[in-house]
């Protein structure tokens, strides 16, 4: 028992196996002093999604596209639609009422935000998953390789 204490650098538990500190590291991505809100407002939009998250989500579930996406997930202070921790980037589904001035502002405080913690911020209109999701696939899809390759010359 002794010896096994003494060869755990951190990387390994006491049963032997390995710790995924990377996963518990994408799961600190939620403001405290928030989380308790808007745990239960992801969870009302995962449980009524629009119809345009819905053709998007069936495009990103599964693995599908070599990464896991999450839906509604918390990052800080805010919900985002669509998220890939494991290459930092974010997918955001713009309603019509993202085209007030308003909104608008405050979606490029937030987009700003998201940038400033390593995300890469992605948009489409409802009108773009409705009128052409396989290019909103295809450009999703372009863009997570970018990322992988990218991740994979900083290595």
């Amino acid at each position: 028992m002794e010896e096994n204490a003494k060869s755990n650098n951190g990387d390994e538990r006491q049963d032997g196996k390995q710790k995924n500190s990377r996963r518990k590291q994408q799961y600190q991505t939620a403001d405290c002093a928030y989380y308790g809100l808007l745990k239960e407002f992801a969870h009302e939009n995962r449980r009524n999604p629009t119809k345009e998250e819905s053709i998007l989500w069936a495009f990103l579930q599964h693995r599908q596209l070599g990464v896991r996406f999450r839906r509604q997930h918390i990052i800080g202070q805010f919900i985002v639609d669509f998220c890939c921790l494991s290459v930092k980037l974010v997918i955001e589904v713009d309603g019509g009422y993202h085209q007030l001035p308003g909104q608008q502002f405050s979606d490029e405080e937030r987009a700003a935000w998201l940038q400033s913690q390593g995300f890469t911020v992605i948009r489409f209109t409802n009108d773009q998953i409705l009128s052409d999701p396989d290019a909103v696939a295809r450009a999703i899809q372009k863009e997570v390789e970018v990322l992988q390759n990218a991740q994979g010359e900083d290595s």
